[in-house]
C-alpha cells in the first residue's frame, strides 16, 4: 500500500473519530457528525479527500448493510397488525410528498420525472434519528410512536421500488424515444420474478443451512457465512439489473425468519454502522459551501417548506386516520426532518444523472440542516403538545385515576418501583407467598407484555408524587426502589419522607458509593449488588473451606451490620464494562398468543418439547385466568397467552415452533 492510499484512509478515519466523539459529547446522532465530517474534508471545502470510484463503492456498501439490517426488522406479522398505519398513513403520506414536489417542479419548469425523483427523497424521515430518540425516551410503544414506526416502515419499503424507478427514468429522461412506461413495466416485472425466485429457494435453504453453519460453532466461520449470504444476494440482484440494495434487504428479510436474527444483527452490526459512516461522509462530500451560501435563500426557503409542509400534512393525516389531536402533533413534529433513504435516492438520481448539481445543493443543504433541528423539535415536541392541547392534561389524569382504581382495595400492600429483572424476581416471590404488590413502570412494551400475562403493573412514573399517592402510598406497608437510579431514587424518598416518614423504603443501587447518600435522605435499607454479589461469592468460598454454616453466617451478618464497610472500593479493571454487555445472553420473558392456525394449537406442551431450545414455559393464560408453571399434559388452544423463559435466539426458535411447526 502507498502513501498515496493510505493518506487518505488516515484522513478519513481521523475526521469521523474525532467528529463523532464531538457529536456524542453534544448528544447528538454521530451520523450527523459523519456528514459535517464530510462537508469539511470534501472537495468543496478543505480539499483533504477527492471524490472518487473508490469512496462511491464503500458508501455503497453502507447501503448495502442498512437495508440488510432494516430486512431484519421485517416482518409480515407486523405489517398485518400495523397494516391500516403503515399501508394507510405510510403511503398516502409518501404518494402526497411526491406529488407535492411533482407540482411545485412543474410549477418551475423542470421535467416531472426529475419532481418525482426529488419528491422521493423530500418524502423521506430519519429512522436513524427518530428511533434512537423514541427509544431513550420510552415512546415507541406510545400511541404517537407506533404511528411514527407505521409511517418509517412504509417510508422503508418505498424506497425500493423507488431505487428501480429512478435509474429508469434517467434512461429515458436521456433518451426521448424511450418507452419509459414499457421499461418500467419491464423493471417491476424482473423485481418481482427475482423476488419470486429468491423468496422460494430462500426460504427452503437458509434456516437447513444456517443450522449447518452453527452446528461448526465457530464464530468466525457465522460472520463469513452471514458476509456471504448478504453480499451474495446483493450481486445476484445487481447482475438482474437491479439494485445491490434490494438484495441486501432481501437477505436480511429471509434471515429474519430464523432463529439467529438476533445473532446475526449483533455480528452484523460493526460493519454496518462503519459502512454506513463512510455513507454519511460521502454524502457530505458532495455539500458545495460555495452553492449554498450564494443560494442561501433557497436553502432557507427549502428548509422551512421542507418543515412545515411536512409537520401540517404528516398532523393532517394522522388526524384522518383516527388520532387524537396531541398524537398528531407529536408525530408530525418527530418526522418533519429529511432521512438517510433521502440522500440515497439523491446519491442515485445523481449518479444516473436524473438530477443536476445546482439542484441537488440547496436540496441536500437543507435536508441536512433538517437533520441537524430534528433531535431539538422533538426534545421539545412534549412542551409544544403540552402548551397548546389540554387533553394532555386530562390524560395524565386518567392514567392517576386508572392507578388508584388498579389499588383502591389494597391495604398493607408492597409498592414496586421499576419492573425489570430485579423488580419481576421479587414479584414473583411476593406472588408465591401472597403478599399484594403492585409494580410501576415507564416502559409501555415491558407493560404490555406483563398485563397480558396477568401480572400486577401498570404505566406510571414512581417518581412524580401523585403517581406514588395513587399507588397507594399512604397505605402501603414497603415501598420498594428495584432499579438503580440515583436522582429518580433520591425523587421517591423525599416524597415517601414527606407523606409518610415511617415508611420502610428499600432502595437498590449499583455499588456502594450512594449507601451513604440514600441513607441520609431516608432510605430504611440500601443494597448494593455489587457488594451483595460479592458477599454471596465469599459465602461460597468458605463453605468449600469447610467452614461451619453458622459461622459463615455470622460473618454475613457482622459485615451487613457495618454497612459494608470491609467491602467498600475495589480496583477498577477494564472487564468491568464488558460484563455488563452480556444482554443478550441473559434469560428472558416473551410473551406469545397462539391464533388461531398456529402449529402449536391442540398440542400439548410435551409434544411441542420447548426444552430442545432451553425454553420454559412458565405460564400460560387462558379466558384471564393465569396457571403458573403448566405441566406437560397441558394442552394449548386458540386464544392461549404462553409466557416464555429463555435468551433472546433460543425464544426464537421457541416462538417459529409454536407459531409455524
Amino acid at each position: 500500500m502507498t502513501d498515496d492510499t493510505l493518506q487518505p484512509i488516515l484522513i478519513l478515519l481521523a475526521i469521523a473519530v474525532i467528529a463523532v466523539v464531538i457529536f456524542r459529547l453534544l448528544r447528538l446522532p454521530p451520523m450527523l457528525g459523519y456528514l459535517v465530517a464530510g462537508v469539511i474534508i470534501g472537495p468543496h471545502a478543505l480539499g483533504w479527500i477527492q471524490e472518487s470510484e473508490e469512496t462511491r463503492h464503500l458508501a455503497e456498501f453502507g447501503v448495502v448493510f442498512l437495508m440488510f439490517s432494516i430486512g431484519l426488522e421485517f416482518s409480515l406479522t407486523k405489517l398485518v397488525t400495523m397494516k391500516r398505519i403503515v399501508f394507510g398513513f405510510g403511503t398516502s403520506q409518501v404518494v402526497i410528498c411526491i406529488m407535492l414536489v411533482m407540482g411545485v417542479t412543474w410549477f418551475l419548469g423542470m421535467d416531472w420525472r426529475v419532481g418525482l425523483a426529488l419528491g422521493g427523497a423530500l418524502a423521506m424521515s430519519s429512522t436513524a434519528i427518530v428511533i434512537k430518540m423514541l427509544s431513550e425516551r420510552l415512546e415507541l410503544n406510545t400511541p404517537h410512536g407506533r404511528h411514527v414506526i407505521g409511517v418509517l416502515l412504509f417510508q422503508d419499503l418505498a424506497v425500493i421500488p423507488l431505487l428501480i424507478i429512478i435509474p429508469a427514468l434517467a434512461i429515458s429522461i436521456d433518451n426521448e424515444a424511450v418507452d419509459y412506461g414499457t421499461m418500467l413495466a419491464i423493471a417491476a416485472l424482473k423485481a418481482l420474478a427475482v423476488l419470486a425466485l429468491i423468496l422460494f429457494f430462500g426460504q427452503r435453504l437458509m434456516r437447513p443451512w444456517f443450522h449447518v453453519v452453527a452446528r461448526q460453532k465457530s464464530s468466525e466461520l457465522f460472520v463469513l457465512n452471514v458476509l456471504l449470504i448478504t453480499l451474495g444476494l446483493a450481486w445476484l440482484t445487481e447482475l438482474a439489473g437491479l439494485s445491490l440494495a434490494l438484495g441486501a434487504f432481501l437477505a436480511g428479510m429471509l434471515i429474519s425468519e430464523t432463529e439467529y436474527r438476533y445473532q446475526v444483527e449483533d455480528d452484523i452490526k460493526p460493519f454496518r454502522d462503519i459502512l454506513l459512516g463512510l455513507f454519511f461522509i460521502t454524502i457530505g462530500m458532495l455539500l458545495d459551501i460555495q452553492v449554498v451560501i450564494e443560494n442561501f435563500l433557497w436553502v432557507a426557503l427549502i428548509l422551512s417548506a421542507l418543515i412545515v409542509v411536512k409537520v401540517v400534512l404528516i398532523t393532517g393525516l394522522s388526524r384522518f386516520f383516527g388520532a387524537e389531536p396531541n398524537v398528531a402533533v407529536r408525530t408530525g413534529l418527530n418526522l418533519a426532518q429529511g432521512g438517510e433513504f433521502g440522500f440515497v435516492l439523491l446519491a442515485q438520481a445523481t449518479m444516473s444523472g436524473l438530477v443536476e448539481n445546482a439542484i441537488l445543493q440547496p436540496i441536500l443543504a437543507a435536508m441536512v440542516l433538517s437533520m441537524l433541528l430534528a433531535p431539538f423539535m422533538i426534545e421539545y415536541s412534549e412542551r409544544v403538545v403540552q402548551r397548546f392541547y389540554t387533553s394532555e392534561w386530562l390524560q395524565r389524569a386518567m392514567q392517576i385515576t386508572s392507578i388508584a382504581a388498579q389499588t383502591m382495595s389494597e391495604q398493607n400492600h408492597v409498592i414496586i418501583c421499576g419492573y425489570g429483572r430485579s423488580g419481576q424476581n421479587l414479584s414473583r416471590i411476593l406472588e408465591q407467598e401472597s403478599v399484594p404488590f403492585i409494580a410501576l413502570d415507564i416502559d409501555p412494551q415491558r407493560i404490555h407484555e406483563a398485563k397480558i400475562a396477568g401480572e400486577s403493573v401498570v404505566y406510571g412514573d414512581a417518581a412524580r408524587r401523585e403517581v406514588l399517592i395513587a399507588a397507594g402510598l399512604l397505605r402501603a406497608r414497603v415501598l420498594i426502589v428495584s432499579y438503580a437510579d440515583t436522582v429518580s431514587a433520591l425523587k421517591i424518598l423525599n416524597h415517601a419522607r414527606t407523606l409518610r416518614p415511617e415508611l420502610a423504603v428499600v432502595v437498590r443501587t449499583r455499588d456502594d458509593s450512594d449507601i451513604d447518600l440514600l441513607k441520609e435522605a431516608g432510605a430504611t435499607e440500601v443494597v448494593a449488588e455489587v457488594l451483595e454479589g460479592s458477599l454471596m461469592l465469599a459465602s461460597h468460598a468458605m463453605m468449600f473451606m469447610d467452614m461451619s454454616t453458622g459461622r459463615i453466617l455470622r460473618r454475613i451478618r457482622q459485615i451487613r451490620e457495618q454497612r459494608y464497610n470491609l467491602f467498600r472500593g475495589f480496583y477498577y479493571g477494564v472487564t468491568d464494562e464488558s460484563e455488563e454487555g452480556n444482554e443478550r445472553l441473559l434469560p428472558r420473558l416473551l410473551t406469545i398468543t397462539i391464533i388461531s392456525g398456529a402449529a402449536s394449537v391442540n398440542k400439548t406442551l410435551g409434544e411441542l418439547d420447548l426444552a430442545e431450545f432451553s425454553v420454559e414455559v412458565t405460564a400460560v393464560r387462558r379466558r384471564n385466568i393465569r396457571g403458573i408453571l403448566p405441566s406437560d399434559e397441558t394442552r394449548l388452544e386458540a386464544g392461549d397467552v404462553v409466557v416464555l423463559r429463555g435468551t433472546q435466539e433460543n425464544l426464537a426458535a421457541a416462538e417459529i415452533r409454536l407459531m409455524q411447526g
